[in-house]
């Protein structure tokens, strides 16, 4: 073995020593057949993958490595694949969202413990990608994004059906006696009929989506169907293009800047994306040390509409997307608002690569000038009832209620809302206020998607369809409403939230963007002392649950553990025998 005609890699402080220690790294490795060749110093490349069969979203994610690893091979590179903690949105309690800063946790230690130069993320469910780019951003080692991809439309009785998006309303069609609970059972295998994230713009397709936008990924990983041969084909080429990062040294830093993130939160608008892109962006910029604060986020999509006809937002789904010409064509199409020298993982600038882009389906993805909708993006609220700020998803809530005065009809947790919501009783009506508490960060804890509450029965009965809503809480990407989400700080954490009545009038003006709980400043402060005096004690007195709910940051922060922002680079120093 040479010790001088491959370069220095990180790899080779394991692999490329001619002692004991090298000879132990080396050996262990050969037990799998691995021969002399492949230690003597070409990039040796992790697969950080999130595969798991309780992971639906991710379950196609063991098939598409082997794609990666032939892109790898070919290049000179060795692959290597390893397992990380996987996230299942629909599967885990009491929220997958508890779990994403574990799984970076994880991803981090992997990464920086493991004798590799670069590394392939292999994701896609909803709290899988944040996870692992905030875990490998504190190691900044090259990084590419290969996404398991959007299952096909979903089928129900000759018309498509959206995941998530017409889960909500098919219930609320039970609940209101419009649908048989027999049809609602029906729809469910025609919903999820292939592998993949849900096929509406949800979570996992927006991150998908603004990892594209952030250059992190090559062209189409945002859209390709999870079963489409191009996703194994993309995922091939990635592998060959990790190779290359680790030959030319270019890291996740060098990718992922505020400029990129700017693009990243235009995007974000342009197709109607998800409210849980704010934590999640928040969160892997706190991570690469990039100012990034909650104003931005309602600052650089002001000036953008939704043009993407996608649910929840609109009415077509994921392939439809991919078909018209996906993010591409898209983003060719916001082109003046980008910033289009941005660096990519392709080779080229953001402005090159999307340079040919074409559409294909000006219905599915419009023209500026013909917006699906003309307020797009995160509105930022900021008021006496959120002193560290709230977000509204303007596209998906009904335009009358974008500025609504109403009375509060106040549940103090989750178990209070299920327990009451539908109680003939309950003094509620449409032009009411629902306020949820104990669904943040610390309260739940894990901050769920509960923020879109089901409306009482007695109302869905008389035909109504939204209503003002307001908490601490999370909702889907999937689903829609007027819904004002991530109050902060949280009613846990002592917000004004904790102190709002039964009764209490609530102001909200989306376009001051103000949300006031209608009381004197007297009177609020008196009620806070109250609940200070009265704070309940955490049940967590053990293992993760408990580190999460001493150490996590509030929404606005991105909701990371507050000693894990920053970064561990990759030393590590110490020899393991």
């Amino acid at each position: 073995m040479s010790d001088n005609k491959k370069p220095k890699r990180r790899s080779q402080l394991s692999y490329g020593k001619l002692d004991k220690d090298g000879f132990i790294h080396r050996s262990w490795m050969k037990a799998q057949g691995y021969p002399d060749h492949c230690f003597d110093g070409r990039p040796i490349i992790g697969l950080c993958n999130t595969w798991s069969e309780i992971t639906p979203c991710n379950s196609g994610l063991r098939e598409l490595a082997e794609y990666v690893k032939r892109g790898i091979w070919e290049a000179g590179g060795v692959p290597l694949e390893f397992p990380v903690t996987s996230l299942g949105e629909t599967q885990m309690r009491p929220t997958a969202m508890l779990f994403r800063n574990l799984l970076a946790m994880d991803v981090e230690e992997s990464i920086r413990g493991n004798p590799i130069d670069g590394v392939v993320l292999l994701g896609g469910c909803d709290k899988t990608t944040p996870g692992q780019l905030m875990g490998a951003a504190s190691v900044n080692l090259p990084t590419i994004v290969v996404s398991s991809g959007a299952m096909l439309n979903g089928k129900f009785r000759g018309r498509d059906i959206g995941s998530g998006t017409d889960v909500w309303k098919f219930s609320e069609a039970v609940r209101a006696g419009e649908m048989p609970v027999e049809d609602f059972i029906a729809a469910e295998s025609g919903m999820s009929r292939s592998r993949g994230v849900c096929m509406t713009m949800g979570t996992a397709s927006t991150v998908s989506n603004l990892v594209e936008a952030m250059g992190l990924c090559l062209p189409y990983n945002g859209s390709l169907p999870a079963v489409d041969a191009r996703r194994q084909a993309l995922a091939h080429m990635s592998g060959r293009e990790i190779v290359r990062l680790v030959e030319e040294d270019i890291r996740i830093r060098d990718i992922v800047t505020k400029e990129s993130l700017i693009n990243a939160i235009k995007v974000n608008a342009a197709v109607g994306g998800s409210t849980n892109s704010v934590m999640h962006l928040l969160a892997i910029a706190g991570r690469l040390e990039v100012e990034l604060e909650l104003e931005d986020f309602d600052r650089y999509s002001r000036d953008l509409p939704l043009i993407v006809d996608l649910m929840p937002s609109g009415r077509f789904l994921m392939e439809d997307y991919h078909y018209a010409g996906g993010l591409p064509a898209v983003m060719k199409k916001i082109a003046p608002h980008l910033e289009l020298g941005a660096t990519t993982v392709s080779g080229v600038t953001l402005g090159e690569q999307i340079e040919s882009a074409e559409c294909y389906n000006d219905e599915v993805i419009r023209d500026l000038d013909n917006p699906v909708r003309d307020n797009s993006g995160i509105w930022v609220l900021r008021g006496n009832l959120c002193p560290q700020g709230a977000i509204i998803k303007p596209n998906a809530a009904s335009p009358e209620l974008l500025k609504h005065t109403g009375r509060a009809v106040v549940f103090e947790s989750i178990e209070d809302y299920h327990a009451r919501k539908d109680l003939p009783e309950l003094d509620i009506d449409e032009s009411c206020i629902m306020v949820l508490k104990g669904c943040g960060p610390k309260g739940y804890p894990g901050m769920p998607e509960v923020g879109n509450m089901a409306l009482p029965k007695k109302l869905l009965e008389k035909g109504v369809k939204d209503m003002l809503r307001i908490s601490d809480a999370r909702m889907s990407g999937t689903a829609f409403g007027s819904v004002i989400l991530h109050v902060a700080p949280e009613s846990h954490a002592g917000g004004p939230l904790a102190v709002v009545r039964d009764g209490d009038l609530i102001e909200f003006d989306g376009e001051a963007r103000s949300l006031n709980l209608k009381i004197s400043d007297e009177e609020l402060q008196a009620r806070l002392t109250e609940w200070l005096n009265n704070k309940p004690e955490s049940p967590y007195h053990r293992g993760y649950a408990k580190l999460y709910v001493e150490t996590v940051l509030q929404a606005d922060q991105g909701a990371d553990l507050d000693f894990l922002v920053g970064g561990s680079g990759d030393e590590v120093s110490r020899e393991s025998h």
